[in-house]
């Protein structure tokens, strides 16, 4: 069997570690480790902003908790997931109120060197 292209068909890629070095994915294996993630996992620019970076003015938060129930939540959630995608729900409290359930999608597919990698976005990222 032939192959339809060849490098030189190839207009344009964006790799996974450009996105992370350029801040449009955020790199967050090593905390995914701690929470028990083999693989590596990376967070939309968006989810950042929306759901770790904690909000002016808001007490009682900082990243590292935030991004920990962020990872803990897509662990349980993968312990039941079928196939390459699944969405999970969190609390997040952007506010000195109660706290919001988010759903978030993640997935899990090639990376740079066609080893699994996982990504965790907003319902409308793709």
């Amino acid at each position: 069997m032939t192959n339809l292209f060849s490098p030189d068909d190839l207009i344009h890629s964006y790799t996974r570690q450009q996105a992370i070095e350029d801040g449009v994915l955020m790199d967050v294996s090593e905390t995914a480790k701690e929470a028990g993630v083999r693989f590596p996992v990376a967070l939309t620019r968006a989810v950042w902003a929306q759901y770790v970076e904690v909000p002016d003015g808001v007490d009682c938060q900082d990243e590292a908790g935030r991004l920990w129930d962020v990872l803990w939540m897509f662990r349980h959630g993968a312990e039941g997931a079928d196939g390459d995608r699944f969405e999970f729900d969190l609390l997040v409290r952007n506010d000195n109120r109660q706290a919001d359930q988010v759903t978030l999608r993640a997935i899990c597919g090639p990376g740079d060197d066609a080893k699994p990698v996982i990504t965790i976005m907003l319902l409308d990222e793709d």
